[in-house]
């Protein structure tokens, strides 16, 4: 390939986004990573698409929302150029009602997501009798909203991979730099960044997940007892997640796994005696202020950086390609004052 504009170092989420986002803007793009496409936590199994609750709005939900509103066209044009399905669908979510305060709670937003969503996305309160598929609910009550998406984390990271290198993109294992560099390497990034500070900057929290032998791909999926429970299209059910601060091996699954699991198949008996037929255990970056941190990088002068998907990097990832692409390429700085690298330090 010829020498490209944009040099992007890590092939998780972040990264292979805001390659294709500055490829669609016509830059030439490379993408540079010893563990290939998904190698570390983008390469996980879980894949909730989730928005904020409407209220309190800010700059970080509303970012958010944008780009779940934006991720059907995202991904459709990745899938129509690979030819590899990113299992994304728009199928909405459901979620138990425990108490008759969380009922008016859940009214109340009902009310505010008709004005925060401004017509795009619905959150309803429904009855459990109108639901075949749905979490037991101690008020017989639901919240469905119709904002909640699902993809496959490591089958949208190969199809934004084989997107990229369909256009004439370097997909690398190693390689230089050259021309402008983003850095996008997760956890490892994180750390050299709390190494050259006093504080920690950002570290890995670990998550585990499950895949159940359960075919509902045209369902939407649920959300109990803190647990995300998300039908595939391929036939599984992803089950997750932990989220964990202390760990002794980051890749390895143990009883903590194994309570969630019992968590979804109380909260959904349909589950029960489903086949487990995968355990996943990986580091997701998480930054000091929680939220993506994309920017100019603090330590590698004329580079740039976007880290920090946590929990939400699937869900934020076709905007922080947008505005990860405008930046780099035409100087555009509409990056929220909180993910603004300074912001987590």
């Amino acid at each position: 390939m010829a020498m490209p504009d944009i040099t992007v170092m890590g092939a998780g989420i972040f990264g292979l986004s805001v390659a294709w986002s500055c490829q669609s803007l016509g830059a030439k793009v490379q993408v540079i990573d010893p563990g290939g496409p998904g190698g570390g936590a983008s390469g996980g199994i879980v894949g909730a698409l989730a928005p904020h609750v409407p209220e309190n709005w800010n700059d970080k939900k509303e970012f958010q929302f944008d780009s779940l509103i934006m991720a059907e066209t995202f991904w459709r044009e990745v899938e129509q150029v690979s030819g590899i399905s990113p299992g994304y669908a728009r199928l909405g979510r459901l979620q138990p009602i425990a108490d008759e305060h969380g009922l008016a709670l859940a009214k109340a937003r009902a009310d505010t997501a008709k004005s925060l969503w401004q017509g795009k996305a619905d959150w309803n309160v429904v009855r459990v009798e109108d639901h075949d598929w749905a979490p037991l609910s101690p008020t017989g009550w639901l919240i469905h909203d119709t904002l909640t998406a699902r993809m496959h984390p490591r089958r949208a990271c190969a199809s934004l991979a084989g997107a990229i290198a369909a256009r004439g993109g370097g997909i690398l294992r190693s390689g230089i730099a050259s021309g402008q560099v983003v850095w996008a390497t997760g956890v490892a990034g994180l750390e050299e960044l709390t190494a050259s500070h006093t504080r920690i900057v950002g570290n890995g929290v670990k998550g585990q997940g499950a895949l159940l032998h359960f075919s509902a791909p045209d369902l939407p999926q649920l959300f109990a007892d803190a647990v995300h429970i998300v039908p595939h299209e391929d036939g599984t059910i992803a089950i997750g997640s932990t989220s964990e601060r202390e760990y002794d091996d980051p890749a390895t699954t143990d009883t903590q796994l194994d309570d969630v699991i019992d968590t979804a198949m109380r909260a959904v008996p349909l589950l029960h005696g489903a086949r487990v037929i995968e355990r996943w255990a990986g580091l997701r970056p998480r930054t000091r202020s929680r939220a993506p941190m994309l920017g100019a990088h603090p330590l590698h002068d004329g580079a740039f950086i976007a880290n920090g998907g946590f929990k939400i990097g699937f869900g934020m990832a076709p905007k922080v390609g947008q505005v990860m692409a405008q930046l780099v390429l035409e100087g555009e700085n509409d990056i929220p004052e909180g993910f603004r690298p300074e912001a987590s330090f």
